[in-house]
């Protein structure tokens, strides 16, 4: 049975662009970087010793490779502590941000990378 999410696959057209908004913008940690010369992926998580972490595959040799994958952005919800900190952050680091959203689980607001794809962040109650 599976019992949680262990990477996600994002198919970004820059890898090196993708890493810096990770890791400079969002805090995340680069917890390896593989190149076996013909195809390179980087893994980023929001911590040391996350279950869950993102790994950054180029979206042309993706393609290239299996064109009949989907490599449309995966619509990711992340989760936050404190929700007014993460947005003021993000925001003076100049990541382009939603309004934030009052829902019945709790508020949440959507940021862009550096290619313009959309994430979430909630604040669970």
């Amino acid at each position: 049975m599976i019992h949680n999410i262990g990477q996600v696959m994002l198919y970004v057209n820059n890898q090196d662009e993708a890493v810096t908004f990770w890791t400079e913008k969002l805090g995340f940690q680069i917890v390896s970087e593989e190149n076996n010369g013909q195809m390179r992926w980087i893994e980023v998580a929001p911590s040391e010793g996350a279950e869950t972490s993102i790994v950054l595959h180029d979206k042309k040799l993706i393609a290239q490779m299996s064109p009949e994958l989907n490599l449309g952005t995966p619509s990711l919800m992340f989760y936050a502590a404190n929700l007014d900190e993460l947005y003021s952050s993000l925001t003076d680091k100049n990541v382009k941000v939603g309004e934030i959203v009052h829902l019945p689980t709790g508020r949440v607001f959507n940021f862009a990378d550096s290619e313009d794809n959309y994430f979430a962040v909630s604040e669970r109650k």
